[in-house]
């Protein structure tokens, strides 16, 4: 079976697993128990193997609780960033969970082990909380502890039985492929997964090489919305991990969804000490100021939302938003996170950034800041997608790409809603590996295009009164259908002819009746 084949067998297994569950637990808390018994599963078999190293005459699930010396557990928690006792192992727990009458409490005590054995350690941060949000006690479960056992039961025996593996025996690579499947499959669902919380992956793929093209390394990855961390991980996926030398960094203000982006890191296999996803506000309370700047920056921030804005005054005199000389308003954000970005992006690298057609036309401050960015030079690119990519809107987007870097002052403009930057499929559009590499050469060469792409001189778009709407600059194709002038006058001389014969047959037979 190629690997291919098998990806699909996974995924129409955990898809069955989600469908069974969400039969007696509805909406977002069947999300939190099916990823949450991935997780368990995931770092269950990640640290036997570690602790087996390869060595098939080794078995960790079969050992004794005993005979762990403080030695293995320390070495684990210092590699891995956690410890799970042999008996505590996903594997051991899920083959007597239906005869387990004490399933919630043993589940219970194991997950709080495991957070606690980072206690101390660098990973603590990284561990904490991971599993707050699966709680078997909750009443969602059932009413009973019969009830809530049965259930949970269900979740682990289905789980279980997945077949992770690809065409080479590889268990830990696949695990990263089923987290990206469940999460995009739940928000494409109508589950009521935030449309913010993941961007599609097809989607993720084009943002990141953006930020990251013509860069054979980088110093570190930036999301200050990551939201599942789909947009971090694709720089992994773009490079090898150890080609991004201080790891990953995003923020995120959802307690749900920060757990979440953490969970995404473990189950990718990026290691505690390579990434860190902080908690809250990233446009009141930004982290990673003394670790900035970074060489990609990747977002995908909330649709026009309200924030304080000019209501606190010590924002007027942030280092992030003077520079543009006015705050973005009170209700719409957008700019807030752009700003943000270019105040941490480094002198050589990129930000692509999602943006909604509205940021490019609007007048009062966010003209002024448009006006900054031109004049300063930081603008590179404005792509405008096809309609129906993301979750939760059929509208077409725009990527920003920001750049410190630039050998002239032209904006590049690219209409990608052409069929040959997007694949139609029966829920929505997506863009393939082919359709996105359209894109980045697009991108890479900065050459006009008719209809398509246009290297505009910074004159002509002060001209415009800082409009950066990609309509603006491209024309769109003649979609109607040509005529023939000639044919259509031939038709029409044609029509004439045929129109008098008849006209002097119906004379000629008037005239006879006549007589």
């Amino acid at each position: 079976m190629t690997s291919s084949q098998q990806s699909l067998k996974m995924h129409r297994q955990l898809w069955q697993v989600a469908n069974q569950f969400r039969s007696f637990v509805d909406g977002w808390d069947s999300k939190q128990y099916v990823l949450g018994t991935l997780f368990y599963r995931f770092i269950s078999e990640n640290l036997a193997s570690y602790i087996e190293a390869g060595d098939r005459s080794i078995n960790y699930a079969t050992w004794s609780d005993e005979v762990i010396t403080p030695k293995i557990k320390d070495d684990a928690i210092q590699t891995k960033g956690y410890f799970i006792y042999p008996s505590q192992l996903f594997i051991n727990v899920a083959k007597n969970a239906n005869t387990n009458r004490r399933l919630g409490n043993d589940l219970a005590k194991i997950f709080s082990e495991i957070e606690a054995s980072a206690n101390g350690c660098p990973s603590e941060r990284h561990l904490k909380d991971l599993f707050a949000h699966f709680s078997t006690s909750s009443y969602r479960l059932g009413n009973s502890a019969a009830e809530k056992n049965d259930r949970l039961a269900k979740v682990l025996e289905a789980v279980a039985a997945v077949d992770i593996r690809d065409s080479v025996g590889d268990r830990m690579g696949m695990f990263g492929d089923a987290a990206e499947f469940l999460l995009s499959s739940y928000a494409a669902s109508s589950f009521g997964f935030g449309s913010q919380a993941f961007t599609p992956l097809n989607v993720s793929k084009l943002i990141a090489q953006l930020a990251m093209h013509k860069q054979t390394s980088i110093n570190k990855i930036y999301d200050p919305a990551c939201g599942t961390g789909a947009l971090l991980l694709q720089g992994k996926e773009h490079f090898d991990a150890q080609n991004v030398g201080n790891g990953f960094f995003g923020q995120e203000v959802n307690q749900t969804t920060h757990i979440l982006a953490r969970m995404n890191m473990f189950l990718h296999d990026v290691g505690y000490n390579k990434f860190e996803i902080a908690l809250g506000n990233t446009l009141t309370s930004p982290q990673f100021g003394d670790d900035k700047p970074f060489d990609a920056i990747v977002c995908n921030p909330p649709y026009s939302m309200k924030w304080v804005g000019a209501d606190d005054p010590t924002l007027v005199n942030d280092d992030r938003f003077v520079p543009a000389g006015v705050l973005p308003p009170k209700s719409m954000a957008d700019y807030a996170f752009i700003l943000h970005a270019l105040n941490y992006l480094s002198a050589k690298g990129r930000a692509a950034i999602v943006c909604f057609p509205g940021i490019f036309f609007r007048g009062g401050a966010e003209k002024k800041i448009r006006k900054y960015l031109v004049d300063n030079n930081f603008v590179e690119t404005i792509i405008l997608l096809a309609p129906n990519l993301f979750y939760g809107t059929a509208h077409s987007a725009n990527i920003l790409v920001l750049a410190k870097h630039k050998t002239d002052t032209n904006i590049q403009f690219i209409d990608a809603r052409s069929e040959e930057f997007f694949t139609q499929e029966p829920r929505n559009n997506v863009m393939l590996d082919h359709n996105i590499q359209r894109v980045i050469d697009i991108f890479d060469k900065k050459e006009n295009v008719d209809h398509v792409a246009a290297s505009v001189p910074r004159e002509q778009i002060e001209k415009n009164n800082y409009d950066l709407t990609v309509d603006h600059y491209i024309e769109p194709r003649d979609t109607r259908d040509s005529i023939d002038i000639a044919e259509v006058n031939a038709l029409i001389k044609s029509a004439t002819g045929r129109i008098d014969r008849l006209r002097t047959g119906v004379d000629a037979i008037i005239a006879e009746i006549e007589a």
